[in-house]
Order: C-alpha cells, then sequence, then structure tokens
C-alpha cells in the first residue's frame, strides 16, 4: 500500500510533523494542514486514500469536516481528538468516522490502525457479490443497494455489512467482528463497534422501514436476520 496519498488535518505542528514522518517511513505520500477552512476543497481536488482528522481545529472543526466530506466521498476518517468522553466518539461515528484515537497516542498505534484501514478500504479486489432478500453487495464496487437504492456506507459499515451477510442468522461477536473488520484489536474498541451497528440500521431503515434485519444477541454480538 506504499504509495497512498495521507492527509494530516492537525494543529499541533509537533503532533502533525511525527505523524507525518512515521509514515512517510512507511512509504506513504502525506499532505499536512493545520486549519479547517480549505480542508473540504482540497478534499474534492484530490485522489487521497484517507484523512487523519482532528476535531479541535482553528477556523472550521474536524465534525464539522467531517460531515461536509461525507455529503460527497467515502473516503476513510481517522479522527484524532482529545476528548475521552464517549459522547464524542459517538458523535464522531455518527457523522461518518471510520475510527478514532485519542491523544496522547503512540504514533506506532496511529500506523497500525492507518494500515488497517487502507486494507479494509482497498484490500477488497474480487468480483463476488453477495445477495440476501432485498439486500446486494458488490465487493467489488464496494457497493451496496437495498431494494434497488443505494446506501451510502463508510469503509467501516460497508466490511461490517459483508461479514454479516456471508452468514445470515450467525452471530458475530464483538470480537470478531472487530478482528475482522479493523485487523487489530485494543481496549474500548468494542463500543464503537455498536456505534457503527448503529448507523447501519438507520441507513437501512430508510428503505427497510419496520424492520430490523440486524438483531442483537444479548452480551454476545450482532446477526443478520433477512
Amino acid at each position: 500500500m506504499a504509495g497512498e496519498h495521507i492527509l494530516i488535518v492537525e494543529d499541533e505542528p509537533d503532533i502533525a510533523a511525527i505523524l507525518r514522518d512515521y509514515l512517510i517511513r512507511e512509504g506513504y505520500t502525506v499532505t499536512l494542514m493545520d486549519r479547517g477552512e480549505k480542508v473540504v476543497a482540497f478534499v474534492k481536488s484530490q485522489n487521497l486514500s484517507i484523512i487523519l482528522l482532528d476535531i479541535m481545529l482553528p477556523g472550521v472543526d474536524g465534525k464539522t469536516i467531517c460531515r461536509e466530506i461525507r455529503k460527497f466521498s467515502e473516503v476513510p476518517i481517522l479522527m484524532i481528538t482529545a476528548k475521552v468522553e464517549e459522547v464524542d466518539r459517538i458523535i464522531g461515528f455518527e457523522l461518518g468516522a471510520d475510527d478514532y484515537v485519542c491523544k496522547p497516542f503512540s504514533p506506532r498505534e496511529v500506523v497500525v490502525r492507518v494500515k488497517a484501514i487502507l486494507r479494509r478500504s482497498l484490500g477488497q479486489t474480487n468480483d463476488e457479490i453477495l445477495s440476501r432478500g432485498p439486500m446486494v453487495l458488490n465487493r467489488s464496487s464496494r457497493g451496496v443497494t437495498v431494494n434497488n437504492c443505494e446506501l451510502n456506507l463508510t469503509p467501516s459499515e460497508f466490511d461490517i455489512l459483508s461479514i454479516l451477510m456471508e452468514s445470515p442468522n450467525r452471530v458475530f461477536t464483538r470480537t470478531q467482528l472487530i478482528e475482522t473488520v479493523q485487523g487489530y484489536n485494543y481496549d474500548g474498541y468494542d463500543r464503537t463497534i455498536d456505534f457503527h451497528i448503529k448507523n447501519l440500521r438507520k441507513k437501512i431503515a430508510v428503505h427497510l422501514p419496520g424492520r430490523k434485519i440486524i438483531q442483537s444477541s444479548y452480551g454476545i454480538g450482532y446477526k443478520l436476520v433477512i
């Protein structure tokens, strides 16, 4: 995956420089921005592989930027935040973020997360199509339709749905979803699977009102019921 273009939007110069240096050593092309006003226009003009986006930025904040980007792009977004409260993480995921990291963090951990996200978003190249009831998922195009209406999913949401659609009625634990979708595990991430599931349910419900096809198995995980 070397050569992929990564945008880092971070107003703390030391943090931005460390992340840039670590990612460049891995072979990535890196662009730095320290304010929010020009980020959306830049994203529209570039073919980016992933965005590392600080929540607290001068000018336009990261949450607003994430919301605007999701109106036209599914590029993976890794949120960088100094806030550790669960409500802030929930807001980030509801806006379409794929992952988050809290300051202070290890640059190596960020590199691991970047690699995992890129592996998910770029690694599936087969033409396999999964059809389950009114839902059709195309792994090649990474597209999903429900009743012939296209869903706008983030990479994390797509991969979770792909796993669930592979084996309807099978319960997948949060740990299985984390390890399969993210490619790594760490303390506290199990709750973010819940956030992604919540978003998936909302998007599917628009086209399947009254049906809850992603069901919870209390204390265990989730399954797809068609």
